[in-house]
């Protein structure tokens, strides 16, 4: 199963380590650090142009960890997740 993230990108459910709201998770100095790093490591992807909601962390099998920045809100993303990936 497939979770679309918004815009053209959809990731495998298996690789998803955790969805972040982004408001609440860049609020610890840690986590901003961690997010800081992982986007001088070429780590992050953004999903669109829109205001970033959410982070999507991923582990894909046999590759580095990528962090998906997306525009939709960490609740709707575990509503797809829930009801089969995509989503109105």
């Amino acid at each position: 199963m497939y979770l679309h993230l918004g815009s053209s990108v959809s990731v495998r459910a298996e690789e998803i380590v955790g969805i972040f709201d982004l408001d609440n998770a860049s609020t610890s100095h840690i986590t901003r650090s961690f997010l800081r790093s992982a986007e001088e490591e070429g780590m992050v992807i953004n999903v669109g142009e829109d205001l970033p909601k959410s982070v999507v962390v991923c582990c894909p099998q046999g590759s580095w960890q990528r962090l998906y920045i997306s525009p939709l809100s960490s609740a709707t993303l575990l509503r797809r997740l829930e009801s089969g990936g995509f989503g109105g």
